[in-house]
């Protein structure tokens, strides 16, 4: 085996950890492939030989790399905050995608991702890298050219607008389940009182309908005008196929075997608080639903 295959077969070990840094950096499967790509790029031209810790390293080069995309996406954005909703990963309601359990491990929920949108990048980068990974500030000063107490305030301040803003979802994945197909069972019936009965009053509906579904990107509060947008939808409640949405209780909607939807639920004290669905049919085409493959 020569140094390159040697190198290669080294970062091959880290890229599932790394997918998942880039994955929580960004909220893009995409962009966070890109980024990894980009580590071993990086990684092939570069002297390595004094590298004690090469996954830490590496993930250095990747937080980089996907700072620099966050940096760059604040300044193109042009689409509202409060209507993107991060790539989701979507399973099979039983468990058996294996090649998404590294991702789901410890993975996070739709509604924490959102929040994590509306973070300046150098504080997402923080918090993702510290809260989430357990990298010393120290380390993430030098990151985003900060010095480590100002590493340290910058987490800090990311993990209070994540506290007030991210709910935290219920841990039982039946009890998730059932909420979610009263939910729909209420919207086939056109029951809407059982609708408003499953939602918290507060709830929030996020829809992400991309360029090519401006029409459906919107963000609907409260439950009764969640229910009552329900309802519009109620003649797709047939072609509802449950999967797990970021682990959670979620659903993909396939008309025809087609997706048009998905949607992840969080569920708290047996209420719905959130629902994020994507219907961008560009986005819904990158997306792995091999839970259609039934």
């Amino acid at each position: 085996m020569d140094d390159h295959d040697f190198l290669a077969q080294q970062f091959e070990e880290h890229r599932i950890h790394l997918r998942a840094v880039a994955y929580k950096m960004l909220g893009s499967l995409s962009e966070a492939d890109d980024a990894v790509q980009e580590g071993w790029l990086r990684l092939s031209r570069s002297d390595t030989s004094d590298v004690e810790n090469l996954r830490g390293w590496l993930t250095t080069v990747v937080a980089r790399v996907c700072l620099n995309v966050l940096r760059s996406r604040r300044t193109r954005r042009e689409e509202p905050l409060d209507t993107r909703v991060p790539d989701p990963i979507v399973s099979r309601d039983d468990g058996t995608q294996p090649e998404h359990e590294a991702l789901l491990a410890d993975s996070v929920g739709l509604a924490l991702l959102v929040v994590l949108e509306t973070l300046a990048p150098a504080e997402r980068v923080a918090f993702v890298m510290h809260d989430m990974f357990g990298v010393p500030f120290d380390e993430i000063a030098g990151l985003v050219d900060r010095s480590p107490a100002a590493a340290r305030q910058l987490a800090s301040r990311a993990r209070r607008r994540v506290q007030g803003a991210a709910p935290v979802a219920d841990a039982d994945l039946a009890g998730q389940r059932r909420v979610v197909d009263a939910f729909f069972a209420a919207a086939r019936d056109g029951d809407f009182d059982a609708l408003v009965a499953v939602l918290d009053p507060d709830v929030v509906s996020r829809s992400d309908g991309g360029e090519l579904r401006p029409e459906a990107s919107v963000v609907v509060r409260g439950a009764r005008e969640v229910a009552a947008r329900a309802l519009t939808y109620a003649r797709l409640s047939p072609f509802v196929r449950p999967a797990l949405v970021n682990g959670a209780a979620g659903v993909v909607v396939a008309p025809d075997g087609q997706p048009f939807a998905v949607m992840g639920f969080t569920v708290v004290g047996g209420k719905i608080v959130e629902i994020d669905s994507i219907t961008d049919p560009a986005r819904l085409g990158e997306l792995d639903l091999a839970v259609l493959d039934d």
